[in-house]
């Protein structure tokens, strides 16, 4: 019995061991439940000063790239094309063979006008000698005509003493009127010979302009750059029959400098002409106008181009003006056709207000930034925002000199929140 008693005590001790553990247990979870959790750190934002500065106002227009000169080349004569003689993409020199037609029928017309000249040239010499017998024959029959002149009047006083016959005297008559025909004949025979040599020179004239002209066909069978520059890809091949009126064998430009070309509207090319401190920059030939050129993959080109030319007149259709602008091109790394933006420093603001862009979020076509007071307490902040400047951007309203905006980080932030600021890098 003392043994079941003493069973029973170890057991009942026991059980009440177990159940004041479990309500230890079960207070101390609900003690843990009730505690407080504990608040999370101020998220750290990258925040950056509200800077006060004059700042220059670039406009940008939508610009293409061309050659300085683009010299397309053409063939002047018909032909086979008998050869290619440069490297398509390659800077050629000025005179440098790109094409070669076949000269063999120029060859051979200008061998045959050759020829014509030669037989011209020998007609041209016979007239001359038929002029010279002419002309003999002329003084010749002048002389004779003299001296039957002679003979009829020394006859003709005679006649009248009965010294001479009357026979005599008509026969004296006679052979002057005679010599005289001669001498018309003589004369006749002189102009005719002239008029050949006038003949024979237009001839000898006709044979060397054709000569002259097949000597200038053989030339164009070789065609040669008229500039220094980079050539284009052929548009004929070897074995091609190329004639005058079939489009460019290839272009040949001056890539450096390169032309920029880009349009202005009517008024915006009015209001730049209006302001003096840029009046004379926009006119023709003028060179005082920087410019920038920004190109297809957002960078910008690291050579400053210049104002070259504005177009004579504003295109009607469109209410626009061409503008060109030239910038250097070491290597020729611009090619025509490229697309670029091109900008300029049309005016000056002054005590302009900017922020980094990466601290001006849109919503729905309206702008803010996250504004860090004091207290290190986020204000969102509605702003009117004005152009950009570089990576920078014109605040018109809503912000204040010196104010800190979140940088980086917006998207971590919203009103009344406490943040840790850390200066933006």
């Amino acid at each position: 019995m003392a043994f079941l008693l003493r069973h029973k005590l170890v057991i009942g001790a026991t059980l009440s061991a177990i159940v004041i553990a479990l309500l230890i247990v079960v207070g101390g979870s609900k003690s843990k439940e009730k505690a407080p959790a504990a608040a999370p750190p101020p998220a750290n934002v990258e925040v950056a000063q509200v800077a006060l500065q004059n700042v220059p106002i670039y406009s940008e227009w939508i610009g293409s790239l061309d050659g300085m000169v683009n010299a397309e080349i053409r063939a002047q004569v018909t032909g086979y094309l008998l050869r290619q003689s440069y490297k398509e993409g390659s800077f050629v020199r000025k005179g440098q063979l790109l094409f070669e037609i076949d000269p063999r029928p120029f060859q051979a017309a200008l061998d045959q006008a050759k020829g014509d000249l030669a037989r011209a040239q020998a007609q041209l010499a016979q007239a001359n000698s038929q002029l010279l017998q002419a002309q003999a024959q002329l003084a010749q029959a002048e002389a004779n005509q003299v001296k039957a002149q002679l003979d009829a009047d020394r006859y003709t006083p005679l006649a009248k003493e009965k010294a001479v016959t009357a026979q005599e005297l008509d026969n004296a008559v006679q052979a002057n009127i005679a010599a005289k025909a001669q001498v018309k004949a003589a004369n006749a025979g002189v102009e005719t010979a002239k008029s050949a040599i006038v003949a024979a020179n237009a001839a000898v004239e006709a044979s060397r302009a054709t000569v002259k002209t097949a000597e200038l066909n053989l030339s164009f069978t070789k065609i040669t750059s008229p500039i220094d520059g980079v050539a284009g890809i052929a548009q004929a091949q070897v074995g091609n029959l190329i004639q005058p009126n079939g489009g460019a064998l290839t272009t040949v430009s001056t890539l450096d400098p390169i032309k920029a070309y880009f349009t202005l509207s009517e008024q915006e090319y009015l209001a730049y002409t209006r302001r003096d401190s840029i009046q004379k920059k926009w006119g023709a030939g003028a060179s005082g106008l920087e410019l920038e050129l920004v190109l297809a993959d957002g960078s910008t080109f690291p050579q400053k181009g210049k104002f070259f030319v504005a177009d004579r007149q504003v295109d009607q259709k469109t209410g626009s003006i061409r503008l060109a602008g030239t910038f250097p091109n070491p290597g020729n790394t611009l090619r025509p056709g490229q697309y670029a933006r091109v900008r300029a420093i049309t005016s000056m603001k002054e005590g302009a207000l900017l922020v980094p862009q990466r601290a001006v979020t849109e919503l729905q076509g309206s702008y803010r930034v996250a504004v860090v007071g004091n207290d290190n307490k986020v204000n969102i902040r509605p702003v009117k925002v004005g152009p950009r400047v570089g990576s920078m951007w014109v605040i018109e309203d809503g912000l204040k000199p010196d104010e800190r905006v979140v940088a980086e980080g917006t998207q971590k932030v919203r009103a009344e929140v406490t943040v840790n600021p850390i200066p933006f890098k």
